[in-house]
């Protein structure tokens, strides 16, 4: 077993999850129709469940295409 490149393959997705948080948080993920938001007077409580969803779904694809290639 090569640890070095397992160590690479889990950096690499660790920056392609920081990058889908970034540019999700402009594209609006966090905010999609079906995310849960309670608010009241001194809590908010969010469980963006739909936003977790599409976030699978890309990162599914993405490891997807990592296992083809290696």
């Amino acid at each position: 077993m090569d640890i070095g490149k397992n160590i690479i393959i889990i950096g690499l997705i660790i920056v392609l999850i920081g990058i889908i948080i970034l540019i999700g948080g402009k594209l609006g993920l966090g905010n999609l129709p079906g995310d849960i938001v309670i608010k009241k007077e001194n809590f908010t409580f969010a469980f963006p469940i739909v936003t977790s969803i599409v976030i699978s779904i890309i990162l599914t694809v993405i490891i997807n295409i990592i296992r083809k290639f290696f």
